[in-house]
């Protein structure tokens, strides 16, 4: 059974409670385990403040960041639509301290979102508009 469901924000860090209460609704039967629904809440949590803080650093408050959730054979994916710069998750990702050794608060989440999701890409969809997309099966 595929349940999807989509919200636009604007790029402001204070809408992650707004984004949280409109998460709940996927997971309306509890279908998914605490642990693993805690780890998808982080994924969004974490991928939205990626957005705001860094794609969209340079860009009006008022520019939407789209978020669109799916069900769908024992996967649960998430992407997150973003206008702004480009950016080299990969290689990141491969710069960044590992965890245990990172004390500083840059890249963290990046390294926080690659350990939990089964499958994390940034990609470019069109001019200046790109999709942090993360897979995570349950």
């Amino acid at each position: 059974m595929d349940h999807k469901i989509c919200l636009k924000v604007n790029t402001d860090l204070n809408a992650s409670s707004e984004i949280l209460s409109w998460f709940e609704q996927i997971n309306h039967a509890q279908m998914i385990n605490q642990q693993i629904w805690w780890q998808c809440q982080t994924l969004l949590i974490e991928g939205f403040a990626n957005i705001v803080e860094h794609a969209h650093k340079n860009l009006p408050k008022e520019t939407p960041i789209e978020i669109e959730v799916c069900l769908a054979n024992q996967q649960m994916e998430i992407r997150i639509l973003s206008r702004g710069e480009a950016f080299d998750l990969e290689k990141q990702l491969r710069e960044v301290s590992e965890l245990k050794d990172n004390e500083q608060e840059r890249g963290r989440g990046l390294k926080i979102m690659s350990a939990i999701a089964d499958k994390l890409s940034y990609e470019k969809i069109a001019d200046n508009y790109y999709c942090l997309f993360i897979s995570k099966f349950y």
